[in-house]
C-alpha cells in the first residue's frame, strides 16, 4: 500500500474512533503507533502484513527500538483495533493481529510470571502526598487516590466539571465508562481548593482545564505520570530500574489502591463497580439503579483518610 493510501486509511480510522466516542486524548497515541508500523512495513517493502510480518514487528520493536513490553502491548492493541476497522470496511476478511496477540502477548497481560501490581498501604499513600512539595502535584495525587479516576479522565477535567459545594466531579463521557459521577471527601476538597487559589494566579491564558502544566496549558498524560512516579520514588515506592511490576508505582496503581481499600473497608461490590465506571453487561447491572445519595454515603464511610 502506498504512503498516500496508508495515510488516508489511518485518517479514516481515527475519524471512526471519534465517532465511536473514544477519548480524543488517545488518538495521537493511536496515530503514532500506526505510523511506526507503517514505517516498519515501508522499510521492508511490505504492502499487506501477514502473521510472520507481525511477529517480525514484535522482534523489531524489542530488538531495534528497545521498546518496553507494555508499549508493545499497547501498539498491538491499536493495531488490532485498526484491523477490526478494516474488516468492518470490507477491506480485509479477518483480523491478523488477534492470533498474534493471543500467542505472543497474552501471557504478559495476565502476569503469568507471578508479578502483581503494587498495592501500597494507606500510610504510604499519605506519605506520598504529604511529601509532595508542589500543590499542583498534590492535587493530582489526591484526585487519583480519592476518586479512582483514570489518567486520561483527570487530564480532560475542566473547572466546570467540579462542584465544591456537593464535592462531586462529573467526568467527560468516554467509551470505557458508564457512571460519570465521582465523589470527593473533605481531604480531597481541601487540597483542590488550595490548588485552585494557585491556579487562579497563573492561568494567564484563560484555560478551562482543571489542572494546568507549568506552561499554563492543560496537563498531558506524561505530566500525570511524572507527578505520580516522582512522588512514589521519593517515598521509596517506585524503582524505575526494576523490571518487576511490583516495584513500580504508576497512576493506574492509584486506581488499584482506591478499589482495593474501598473493598477492604466493607463497601459492596456493586457500589465499587459503579464508582469504577465498569460497563453494565449483566441483567442485574442494567436494572439495579444505584441511588447516588446512597452511593455517596457509602463512599464517605469507606474512603481511607490520609491525615492531610
Amino acid at each position: 500500500m502506498d504512503r498516500v493510501k496508508a495515510d488516508d486509511l489511518i485518517d479514516r480510522y481515527l475519524e471512526d474512533c471519534e465517532v465511536r466516542g473514544m477519548a480524543k486524548g488517545s488518538l495521537p497515541r493511536y496515530k503514532s503507533a500506526l505510523r511506526i508500523f507503517q514505517g516498519y512495513m515501508a522499510g521492508r517493502g511490505i504492502e499487506t502484513a501477514n502473521r510472520a510480518d507481525l511477529v517480525g514487528f514484535i522482534r523489531y520493536l524489542r530488538e531495534d527500538r528497545k521498546t518496553s513490553q507494555k508499549t508493545i502491548e499497547n501498539y498491538f492493541s491499536t493495531l488490532s483495533s485498526f484491523y477490526e476497522f478494516m474488516v468492518f470496511e470490507g477491506l480485509i476478511g479477518t483480523n491478523p493481529a488477534l492470533p498474534i496477540r493471543k500467542r505472543y502477548l497474552r501471557r504478559y497481560k495476565e502476569n503469568a510470571d507471578g508479578h502483581e501490581r503494587q498495592l501500597i498501604s494507606v500510610e504510604d499513600a499519605s506519605r506520598m502526598i504529604r511529601g509532595e512539595p508542589d500543590i499542583r502535584n498534590k492535587a493530582i495525587l489526591i484526585l487519583l487516590f480519592k476518586t479512582g479516576m483514570r489518567r486520561g479522565e483527570l487530564v480532560s477535567l475542566d473547572i466546570g466539571d467540579v462542584d465544591l459545594v456537593e464535592n462531586t466531579i462529573r467526568l467527560k463521557p468516554t467509551a470505557k465508562r458508564s457512571n460519570r459521577t465521582l465523589f470527593m471527601d473533605d481531604e480531597a476538597a481541601y487540597i483542590l481548593r488550595r490548588w485552585l487559589r494557585v491556579r487562579e494566579g497563573i492561568n494567564k491564558r484563560k484555560e478551562t482545564a482543571l489542572i494546568l502544566s507549568s506552561w499554563g496549558y492543560r496537563i498531558s498524560r506524561n505530566d500525570v505520570y511524572r507527578a505520580v512516579t516522582e512522588a512514589a520514588r521519593r517515598a521509596g515506592l517506585h524503582n524505575p530500574e526494576s523490571k518487576r511490576l511490583e516495584d513500580h508505582f504508576s497512576p493506574h496503581a492509584c486506581r488499584h489502591w482506591y478499589c482495593t481499600h474501598l473493598f477492604r473497608a466493607g463497601m459492596r461490590r456493586e457500589y465499587i463497580k459503579e464508582l469504577r465506571g465498569d460497563s453494565r453487561k449483566e441483567a442485574f447491572d442494567l436494572y439495579n439503579h444505584i441511588d447516588l445519595k446512597e452511593l455517596k454515603e457509602a463512599y464517605l464511610a469507606a474512603i481511607p483518610q490520609l491525615g492531610i
